[in-house]
């Protein structure tokens, strides 16, 4: 028992200590970051003086306070000689200097493309990667960007917070109201180098230019076809869902499994269905039908003006421009 009450005096013991310590180290961070302060506010106030002397003395002072508290808070401090504002890292300031000398220190090993920040060099190389961390909780639609899910949102908000101030129409981005004021100014500052023409947007210009170069990037997964737009490579595609048969001779497109075997009849010559009572042959049932009232006689086909009846709709339609 005495044991165990020595060994818990001694974990008190180390315990008080610890916090005590603590302690001491926290009020010496403020102490010395109230000694920069006040030694700010003089070197502040004497700025103005004559003495120049007095001045060098109490920058010195300064100086010499900075490497006593990186000596009691073990922390490295640097000052930015342009602006003297306080970095606690030297990659700190080698970020703040590379932004006010607009060096690009850091630079993508795949493009070669050189960013003045670490992290805009991370926030780039989702484009390489492919990463989209951001996610909309509404169509579940992901993003690279921040920015780029925060305009997205407003597709399902409603949202136009920009407002043309000369016709009031209002837009979710504000590259959309940029472009939309070459309406009113007539504006068209990008220019075509091959045939001149001019365009409003930047993207407008980019994609005339494939019309030159021939490049084709929008490309369908399924079918393989190529587009210079991306607009048509949607419709091609809405095409692809509404009229999934496509005709590989012609590339015409159906919605109907039938009319589509029907139409390949047209290359292959193929014509299956015959009359039982002369032996001529068609490509379609439905002409088939229509040949049979050769034999049968019948005109189903009947003028709702005076009762004529005929075999074919297209003799009842020429008909039909007398009573007209």
């Amino acid at each position: 028992m005495e044991f165990i009450k020595e060994e818990s005096e001694d974990m008190k013991t180390k315990e008080t200590f610890r916090d005590k310590h603590e302690d001491i180290e926290e009020q010496t961070d403020l102490m010395a970051l109230k000694e920069s302060e006040v030694l700010n506010e003089i070197e502040e106030k004497d700025h103005d003086s004559i003495n120049g002397e007095t001045s060098l003395r109490f920058s010195q002072t300064k100086k010499t306070s900075s490497r006593k508290r990186t000596q009691k808070t073990g922390r490295s401090y640097f000052t930015c000689q342009q602006y003297g504002k306080g970095f606690s890292q030297t990659e700190s300031i080698k970020r703040q200097m590379s932004i006010q000398t607009g060096e690009k220190l850091y630079t993508c090993q795949q493009c070669g493309r050189s960013f003045t920040q670490f992290r805009h060099l991370g926030v780039h190389m989702r484009v390489h990667t492919g990463e989209k961390p951001y996610t909309c909780q509404q169509c579940g639609k992901h993003f690279s960007h921040r920015v780029s899910l925060k305009r997205h949102i407003r597709i399902h908000t409603g949202e136009k917070p920009y407002t043309c101030q000369q016709c009031g129409r209002s837009f979710t981005q504000p590259g959309q109201l940029g472009a939309h004021m070459s309406v009113h100014t007539g504006e068209k500052p990008y220019k075509c180098k091959q045939c001149g023409r001019s365009f409003n947007r930047k993207g407008n210009l980019n994609c005339h230019m494939r019309i030159h170069t021939g490049e084709q990037p929008y490309t369908h997964d399924q079918c393989g076809k190529s587009f210079d737009q991306h607009d048509i490579l949607e419709v091609h595609m809405r095409t692809r869902r509404e009229k999934p048969y496509m005709c590989p001779e012609c590339g015409k497109w159906f919605n109907h499994k039938q009319r589509f075997e029907d139409h390949i009849r047209i290359h292959t010559g193929e014509k299956p269905f015959t009359c039982q009572e002369c032996g001529k042959c068609f490509r379609q049932k439905g002409n088939l039908n229509r040949h049979m009232t050769v034999h049968t006689g019948e005109k189903p086909f009947i003028c709702c003006h005076c009762g004529k009846s005929y075999r074919y709709t297209a003799g009842l339609k020429y008909h039909m421009r007398f009573h007209i």
